[in-house]
């Protein structure tokens, strides 16, 4: 089995090298981005080499920039993986529970695994806070249920690596954009129980600025449920006037429902391409949505003649 595991490092400290050499020795391949820490750091680097890959950036670029450097980098040039494994430099992440993601992934092809950590007041306030937070938001606008959104302890089937790479964002975000993804593509996402050692109460270790990571972090969410509101109301005004417009004609429920959703789809598709995630409209991702969008509409004509036809509405 070809595991390979990828830790984005900014400024980190000999806690970098110890857990590169515990997760090699559990036979996983490494590959350590160092995201523009410097020269004072270049030591602590060299010495991880002994035991993994090392990639670099010149300047910081962010957590999600160096996460797609190495996915990059194990496409053109890692060969076969089995699964890729993220965990962070700072030792909140045990190798042995790196391990059980991986064994996850063996059971779940083509899912996000993620090493959800136990959110209660062992955890640091503003990180039990902004989970707690940033989870119920996630709910209420995927309809998916995650434990632990901010986890960076994640695996997954490398028949993600491309779609993980066009994810948009350069920082901390990123990892909650993986997250809004994976869950509008209906992508399974699988947990696990994991342990979570903090070096002290303020989560010190960690480079998460609150203010503009977490204003990138809710912008990307706040878009996300706009686009969805925004498609909603269209649907249902055009369906609304449909109905008046058209009727007495035959079908014209039918009819103004499925004018409706053409437009509103259209709608939706262009917003959250260009808007919201902004990927590249193409025949692939024009014929994913186009496929789901069809089967949504089929389901809901149906029920609307159920209603129709059965209770006269």
């Amino acid at each position: 089995m070809k595991n390979l595991v990828v830790i984005p490092a900014y400024k980190p400290d000999e806690t970098l090298v110890l857990l590169v050499q515990k997760v090699r020795e559990l036979g996983h391949k490494i590959l350590v981005v160092d995201d523009g820490s410097g020269e004072a750091y270049r030591e602590v680097f060299e010495k991880a080499r002994r035991w993994s890959t090392v990639l670099r950036h010149e300047k910081n670029r962010g957590k999600g920039a160096a996460i797609k450097t190495a996915l990059a980098y194990i496409e053109e040039e890692s060969g076969d993986v089995d699964a890729v494994g993220i965990m962070d430099a700072d030792g909140q992440h045990l190798p042995e529970d790196m391990d059980r993601l991986f064994q996850e992934t063996q059971k779940h092809k083509m899912s996000l695994v993620l090493g959800v950590r136990n959110v209660g007041k062992d955890m640091p306030f503003k990180s039990r806070m902004g989970n707690g937070i940033t989870r119920t938001i996630f709910r209420l606008v995927t309809g998916v249920a995650v434990s632990d959104t901010q986890t960076g302890l994640r695996a997954f089937d490398p028949g993600l690596i491309g779609q993980m790479r066009e994810i948009p964002g350069e920082r901390y975000e990123y990892e909650t954009n993986v997250l809004l993804v994976l869950a509008r593509e209906r992508i399974p996402i699988v947990e696990v129980k994991i342990r979570t050692i903090y070096r002290d109460a303020e989560n010190s270790s960690s480079h998460f600025h609150v203010i503009r990571d977490s204003f990138l972090i809710y912008k990307n969410i706040f878009k996300f449920t706009l686009a969805s509101l925004s498609s909603f109301l269209l649907d249902f005004i055009l369906f609304s006037l449909g109905t008046k417009v058209l009727a007495g004609v035959p079908h014209g429920v039918l009819w103004s429902n499925v004018l409706a959703r053409l437009v509103s789809g259209y709608y939706n598709y262009h917003m959250n391409t260009r808007h919201v995630f902004h990927v590249k409209k193409s025949v692939k991702t024009a014929g994913e949505y186009g496929t789901l969008a069809a089967g949504i509409l089929v389901l809901n004509s149906l029920i609307l003649e159920f209603y129709r036809k059965v209770f006269s509405l």
